[in-house]
C-alpha cells in the first residue's frame, strides 16, 4: 500500500505484486487527516483485503506541504508499528521521476523543488529549474498532485521494503512558514 498527503489531494493505492488492486485520488485543500484512514479503509473494503495481509506501507514523504507531510509520514509510522511490517519513505522526486524529465515538485512564490543532474535536491526558483531542465536535454512539468502518485509510491515500495532499516522521515526542504511569537513570554512575579 502506498500513499501520500504532500499536497492538495489525498492519494492511496494498493498493490499485489504488479496488479493495481485498487486507488484512490481526491483534491483536498483541507481535511486530509480526517480524510486519510476512511480512505485507506475504502481501498482495502474494494480489493478485498485486510490491514494484516499487508507486507509494507510506502508514504510520500515530500517535499510538499508540511502539514500534509506529518499526516502521511505519522500515519505510516503508526500502522507499520501496529501491524509489524516496514513503512518505506519515498520522495516525492523518486515518484515523478520519470525518463527526460527533471522531477519538480511545485512550491510557493513561483519556486519549485527540485534535485538538478549531479546536485542535492532544494528549493529554488522555478526559472532556474526551467533553464537548467532546458540545458539539460530534460521536460519540465512539475506538478504537485499526479494523478498517479500513489500507485508510483506503491510500485517503489514495493522494490525496497525489504532492505528498510529506517522510519519514513519527513523531507523538508525550507523552513516552515509558522514561526514562534517574538514577543517576550509574559514575566511571573511571586506574590
Amino acid at each position: 500500500m502506498g500513499f501520500d498527503t504532500s499536497a492538495a489531494h489525498c492519494a492511496a493505492a494498493l498493490l499485489r505484486g504488479d496488479v493495481l488492486l485498487a486507488e484512490r485520488f481526491e483534491e483536498r485543500t483541507r481535511g486530509q487527516a480526517e480524510r486519510l484512514m476512511p480512505l485507506l479503509e475504502e481501498i482495502l473494503t474494494e480489493a478485498g483485503v485486510t490491514w494484516s495481509d499487508l507486507d509494507a506501507i510506502g508514504v510520500g514523504v515530500g517535499p510538499g506541504n508540511f502539514t500534509g507531510i506529518r499526516i502521511a509520514v505519522s500515519a505510516a509510522r503508526g500502522l507499520a508499528l501496529g501491524l509489524g511490517i516496514p513503512a518505506v519513505g519515498i520522495s516525492g522526486f523518486d515518484a515523478r521521476d520519470a525518463a527526460g524529465t527533471l522531477a519538480a515538485v511545485p512550491a510557493p512564490r513561483a519556486q519549485v523543488y527540485a534535485a538538478l543532474p549531479g546536485e542535492a535536491p532544494r528549493l529554488m526558483p522555478e526559472s532556474e529549474a526551467r533553464d537548467a531542465a532546458r540545458s539539460a536535454g530534460l521536460s519540465f512539468a512539475p506538478e504537485a498532485s499526479p494523478a498517479d502518485l500513489a500507485q508510483r509510491i506503491a510500485i517503489l515500495t514495493a522494490t525496497r521494503f525489504q532492505h528498510c532499516t529506517a522510519s519514513p522521515a519527513p523531507l523538508y526542504l525550507r523552513a516552515a512558514d509558522a514561526a514562534p511569537a517574538r514577543d517576550q513570554p509574559p514575566q511571573l512575579i511571586d506574590g
